[in-house]
């Protein structure tokens, strides 16, 4: 069986590609740029399995239908991050939704597709505007964001509406299997030093030099464990469901504290800077704004993962491996570079 991995040379997309290739698949990665995906050439490949890197733009049709060609599955990983945006229309909704309308046209086109597994994220299921302490499950939808209140929250929403959309609207004999993946903020071990400009970058935070943590909630899932949902979902889960991946909420002090257990030795970050200074410290930060930080600065949600684990058969990673394998990865990796 072929599957198809746009965006394999990100963070989940790579674990997805590790893991399938394990797992025996033969598998078509897709990268803008194909020279950032050689890494993926060193993972390990059990009887039967092939790895075969592309480029691909989810703008260029012609692309997009050439990867599709051939593939019975298709795992949507690709996605546009918050890093550096400054234009959200064109930066961050414009590749999502546009990208997968181009993604579904080919997937018609090709007529071999028959499972597709849609990475998406929280970010489509909290609403923007919510209660402090809300709990939301896999039946919520982000459906109050805007480009300038919400853009990855809009982009997130309205590609996996896309989606939904053009399985619902197929015939039924010729309809794909659909399975959305939701992970909240993914920690885990990295391949690559482009895998630190993420959600990595929470815990990049306590492996500097500053010595404090800001009052801020982090929802987090092991990595290993989205590739798993998303490998395991090939076969398994409902079809039309959607999972949300999530092990744990702490604050980043709570996490520091947890390090000093974990990993002792070192004085993590434990100190947490007041909200004035944290604001202060905003209005000088390149990648910060002052309404993100006040906007997160206490303020917590938390999710319902439901059947998730007894649909798709596997258990969560403690958080205690979660956070001690990201520290020791992105250590690795900085003694490499």
């Amino acid at each position: 069986m072929r599957v198809l991995v746009t965006g394999a040379a990100g963070f989940i997309g790579s674990h997805v590609v590790h893991l399938l290739l394990e797992r025996g698949h033969r598998v078509r990665a897709t990268a803008r740029n194909p020279t950032n995906a050689q890494f993926l050439n060193e993972f390990s490949k059990s009887d039967n399995a092939s790895l075969e890197i592309i480029q691909m733009d989810l703008f260029d049709k012609d692309e997009v239908e050439a990867a599709v060609d051939g593939c019975e599955v298709v795992i949507h990983c690709a996605a546009a991050l918050m890093i550096g945006v400054r234009d959200a229309q064109r930066d961050v909704v414009d590749p999502s939704v546009l990208g997968t309308e181009n993604l579904c046209s080919a997937i018609q086109k090709a007529g071999s597709v028959h499972t597709i597994i849609h990475t998406s994220s929280v970010a489509a299921i909290r609403r923007t505007r919510c209660k402090n302490g809300q709990v939301f499950t896999s039946s919520d939808w982000c459906d109050d964001a805007s480009v300038e209140s919400n853009p990855y929250g809009l982009a997130k929403a309205e590609a996996e509406h896309v989606m939904r959309n053009f399985v619902g609207q197929q015939p039924e004999v010729e309809r794909q299997r659909l399975v959305t993946i939701h992970p909240s903020i993914v920690f885990g071990p990295v391949f690559h030093k482009r895998h630190t400009k993420g959600s990595m970058a929470y815990l990049k935070h306590f492996t500097g030099r500053l010595p404090f943590v800001l009052h801020t909630h982090l929802n987090f899932v092991d990595v290993r464990d989205v590739a798993e949902a998303h490998v395991t979902a090939i076969d398994m889960g409902k079809d039309g469901s959607r999972y949300i991946l999530h092990k744990e909420g702490m604050w980043m002090q709570d996490i520091g504290r947890s390090l000093r257990q974990f990993l002792p030795g070192k004085k993590w970050a434990t100190f947490c800077l007041p909200s004035p200074f944290a604001t202060v410290m905003a209005a000088f930060h390149p990648k910060l704004t002052v309404q993100q930080v006040r906007s997160s600065l206490g303020r917590y949600v938390d999710y319902d993962i439901g059947t998730m684990e007894e649909d798709l058969q596997f258990e969560l990673r403690s958080t205690k491996q979660t956070l001690t394998d990201s520290i020791e990865s992105l250590s690795a990796l900085s003694r490499k570079v």
